[in-house]
């Protein structure tokens, strides 16, 4: 029970990045994909919901290592690793991912002011411009470990708050008398269904592209290059309180500020830092989503059951646009939730939408921060750089809402999402490629630092009788060594690196990164391939 008691504690510590990057996997892009999936098959294509996040997972999970691995970000990775040419294009993707997301947080965020507050969609995309840049001020991401918590406390209370909101929705759905909500129904919808590829004439869209856009909005392009960034803070303060050091090597990056994590600040953190990712992407982004699909599901079956009634009594057919039920967006959910269940209910169902939209547009900035800062070596304050995404996001809202208003909001949010698809394989490709790769996932071992005899690499031979006196110093002289404690005396070869830890992607790992690499660019393929062919696309 003890042990138990200090693995909680410990494990609270490392309570912060996984929620943060959560955000990515629940912002209003993926509100809008779950609305429409909602719309046409209920529950269905939850399955598609299930899958998007296991595969999220696993990414997110290559994309931890990279960072606790190697002290860098994936586009930092990136610039070292990739030629001149490739890092530009893989740059330029990047960009086109963080403005396609940015995007749908201003979309989102747009619409729940004009629900709440009665703002003009117009109006509330300008508000979008300054929403969050007095808390980007206040973020310091290589500052000390406590001022960084605080920032992530704000994200986790943000994040709470969605996560009660769709509590209270799932609630009040399952409890409501006119709503045939069966739990069964919603269990099935997680198993593997023939709906999730459908590829009928749907109004609204058919399965298998409404399953790519759930995967747009779920394994999130940016949240990669988060994900790989967030990671380092918690491995500095370790090393910084235990006084481990570790050089660069040559041929890695020569900035005076290059942090390199120790092998023991890796021991210590990175399993923690692997285990909170996964806790809140499969309780929080897993949950949030489903809610969103499931009160869709359940709102919008009862009124096509009850439109259906009327029908065969009167034969006549509404002309209100919310009984477009094909099409139904996020105003539609809002009226149906106000209407048929409670006021309450269609405001807490804004207050979420408003919630996702400010902490996924705070989470996109501090992406594209490292975007740039990693890529172009290039660094911009936060408010500068919000201020650019921003308005690059927002010139195309303008043109939609003068042009189209409404639905048009609806098509561009779905849009954005399947952008992000199909930008999924270049993004992932260097990923897999960096953690597979024996020389970027090596941690340098130091002389005095190491629990077990030094092995000797092909890059140390001339080390060996350093190591061979090392490995005598720790067993006769230092028995702190042996016991891998770490000790303030200064020894001569304290910090000569005399060998490598390969963290590299077992196997298993490798096959499986392949098998999802394949996956999501067989599914973009598909879908080029049917707009060049002419199918009906939904977005």
């Amino acid at each position: 029970m003890r042990r138990i008691i200090v693995i909680l504690k410990k494990y609270s510590r490392f309570i912060g990045p996984g929620l943060m990057v959560s955000v990515a996997y629940m912002d209003p892009g993926n509100y809008s994909t779950a609305v429409a999936a909602g719309s046409v098959y209920q529950y269905k294509l939850l399955f598609s919901i299930l899958l998007s996040n296991c595969l999220a997972i696993f990414l997110q999970i290559l994309s931890a290592r990279l960072g606790c691995v190697t002290g860098l970000d994936l586009a930092t990775n990136c610039r070292i690793h990739l030629n001149h040419r490739i890092n530009m294009l893989v740059y330029v993707m990047a960009e086109i991912a963080i403005i396609a997301t940015d995007l749908a947080e201003v979309v989102g965020t747009a619409i729940a002011l004009n629900i709440l507050f009665n703002l003009p969609l117009v109006v509330g995309v300008l508000i979008t411009i300054i929403d969050v840049l007095v808390v980007l001020m206040a973020y310091r991401p290589n500052g000390p470990l406590l001022f960084v918590r605080i920032f992530e406390m704000f994200v986790s209370v943000l994040v709470t708050a969605t996560v009660i909101c769709f509590g209270i929705e799932l609630y009040q759905v399952s409890h409501d008398k006119s709503i045939d909500f069966d739990l069964g129904d919603v269990f099935k919808g997680f198993l593997p269904n023939e709906k999730v590829i459908d590829l009928s004439d749907r109004e609204g869209g058919n399965g298998l592209f409404l399953s790519l856009a759930i995967l747009g909005a779920t394994v999130m392009p940016h949240s990669l290059y988060l994900g790989s960034g967030l990671v380092q803070s918690r491995l500095k303060d370790y090393d910084n309180r235990n006084g481990y050091t570790i050089p660069s090597s040559e041929g890695e990056v020569s900035d005076e500020d290059h942090y390199r994590p120790s092998i023991h600040a890796i021991n210590d953190t990175m399993s923690y830092t692997i285990v909170e990712l996964v806790i809140s992407l499969f309780t929080v982004a897993l949950f949030v989503n489903s809610a969103i699909l499931i009160v869709a599901g359940a709102t919008l079956k009862k009124k096509d059951d009850k439109r259906d009634d009327e029908h065969e009594h009167d034969g006549n057919e509404s002309d209100d646009e919310d009984e477009h039920y094909e099409n139904a967006d996020l105003f539609t959910i809002y009226k149906l939730l106000s209407t048929h269940l409670s006021k309450t209910a269609g405001v807490v169902f804004a207050l979420a939408l408003l919630f996702s939209g400010q902490s996924a547009g705070i989470v996109c900035t501090l992406a594209g921060q490292m975007v740039s800062e990693g890529f172009l070596s290039w660094t911009m304050p936060p408010v500068a750089r919000r201020l650019i995404t921003r308005a690059l996001a927002i010139l195309p809202c303008f043109m939609v809402v003068l042009m189209t208003g409404r639905e048009g909001l609806a098509n561009v949010l779905n849009l954005s999402q399947v952008v992000l698809s199909l930008l999924l394989p270049f993004v992932t490709a260097p990923l897999i490629m960096f953690t597979c790769s024996k020389e970027i996932m090596r941690v340098p071992i130091t002389a005095a630092y190491e629990e077990e005899p030094l092995q000797i690499s092909s890059s140390t031979q001339e080390n060996e009788s350093l190591i061979q006196h090392t490995n005598d110093l720790r067993s006769i002289n230092h028995p702190e060594y042996a016991a891998g404690i770490p000790t303030n005396r200064k020894d001569p070869y304290d910090n000569k690196v005399v060998g490598y830890k390969d963290l590299s992607n077992g196997p298993l790992t490798t096959v499986g990164a392949i098998l999802v690499w394949g996956f999501i660019t067989a599914l973009n393929l598909f879908l080029i391939g049917s707009l060049v062919l002419g199918y009906d696309v939904p977005f």
